[in-house]
């Protein structure tokens, strides 16, 4: 007999993960996604081991072992030096010391092996062509207004969860959360063969530093393909959040024409693609509730993070773990919810905090990046474990 029946509305990597970890502990889970069929945005995700070590606990890690790659090593880069500054083992030392496994890996593969498993589970119904458009309380239940394959549908359950990204019509619609803004941030992805990288970039995950740029690439797809991000402080002009953008403009944007202030090496690899898509990266104050009765949010559509923590996706697989063990041993919904934000907003603001500040540090002009270059040559990066424990030490059943 299923505890509760809950609606996700969102069907991305958030809210599989919810939808299984729900199933796992007894719920009834119906997801609502908008697309036709299931695909995800962007490229490549980098899960440390306190997102990592969530998936496994839901039996999934022979199934990403296939696509997932652990890196050698993390290795820093400027551009203001033209060379490496730090350097830290990521592989066999993480799960030792954690438990669990640093990867990196394709979102569409991630969001392949979570669609498999939600399809193998009986207490999960994933509806497709499915757009959330509003929802009416109860005291004890809500009645989600929906629109499936054009035709209006309502569905009643015992709670909704908004898992429906940085643009959640869950949250400007009935939590009255603020929209999304674009942050003056633009993201540039490709991905090219690995065989066209040099051998000494195929095995690690690196991040190349510049004045008001920065530029991360790792291998994808159990090392057949290479991913690479290039962050850039942008106006955004275009119509849509996401985009193709020619070769030329990318070149223009990020200084490859004429006199370039990125190492030789880094504009190799940023010569690579022949085309990127880029991405207008948004945000929103996170000052807000995200619960009100039987209505709550999960992942960005609660609180959206920068990309320079590498934790976005973290954070909303952390997020379904913890709703699924708050509402194990509920029988109110409502005070479950209430529970699960208390539970997750002092470390998901902690979070994007930290994603802000390190965004601030990537892109210091030459003139003060001198002093964060030392830092990190002299120690910082020889200890960027120990930096970084407080994030990846995270456990459900062990927050702190």
């Amino acid at each position: 007999m299923s505890k509760h029946h809950l609606i996700i509305a969102g069907g991305g990597i958030g809210g599989l993960t919810a939808a299984l970890a729900l199933a796992r502990t007894g719920h009834r889970v119906t997801v609502l996604e908008q697309a036709a069929a299931l695909a995800e945005v962007g490229a490549g995700i980098q899960l440390s081991p306190n997102a990592s070590r969530v998936l496994v606990d839901l039996g999934l890690r022979d199934a990403l072992d296939v696509h997932a790659i652990t890196p050698r090593d993390i290795v820093v880069h400027s551009s203001r030096s033209g060379g490496e500054v730090a350097r830290t083992p990521v592989g066999r030392s993480v799960e030792a010391r954690y438990g669990a496994p640093f990867w990196v890996i394709h979102r569409a593969d991630l969001l392949a092996v979570l669609a498999a498993a939600v399809a193998a589970e009986p207490k999960i119904e994933l509806i497709l062509d499915a757009r959330f458009r509003d929802a009416s309380p109860a005291p004890e239940a809500i009645t989600v207004h929906a629109t499936i394959a054009g035709e209006p549908r309502d569905l009643k359950a015992d709670g909704l969860v908004g898992a429906d990204g940085v643009r959640s019509r869950v949250r400007t619609k009935l939590r009255a959360g603020p929209p999304a803004r674009y942050t003056g941030r633009t993201a540039y992805r490709a991905t090219v063969p690995i065989d066209r990288v040099p051998e000494a970039f195929r095995d690690v995950t690196a991040m190349w530093l510049s004045p008001r740029a920065h530029l991360v690439h790792y291998p994808l797809r159990a090392g057949r393909e290479f991913n690479l991000v290039a962050v850039v402080e942008d106006d955004w002009q275009s119509d849509g959040w996401s985009v193709p953008a020619s070769r030329a403009e990318f070149a223009t944007h990020f200084g490859l024409t004429g006199r370039s202030r990125w190492p030789e090496a880094a504009r190799r690899l940023l010569d690579l693609p022949e085309t990127w898509t880029k991405w207008a990266l948004c945000g929103f104050e996170a000052d807000f509730d995200w619960t009100s009765g039987a209505v709550t949010l999960l992942g960005d559509a609660a609180h959206a993070t920068l990309p320079f923590a590498a934790q976005g996706g973290g954070m909303a697989i952390e997020d379904a773990a913890v709703l699924a063990r708050v509402l194990d041993a509920a029988n109110d919904v409502p005070a479950a919810f209430r529970a699960y934000e208390t539970a997750r907003k002092p470390r998901t603001r902690a979070i994007v905090e930290q994603a802000v500040s390190n965004g601030r540090l990537y892109h210091l002009p030459h003139a003060l990046a001198v002093f964060r270059d030392v830092a990190l040559k002299w120690g910082v990066g020889g200890q960027l474990l120990d930096r970084m424990d407080w994030i990846y030490r995270w456990r459900v059943d062990r927050p702190e």
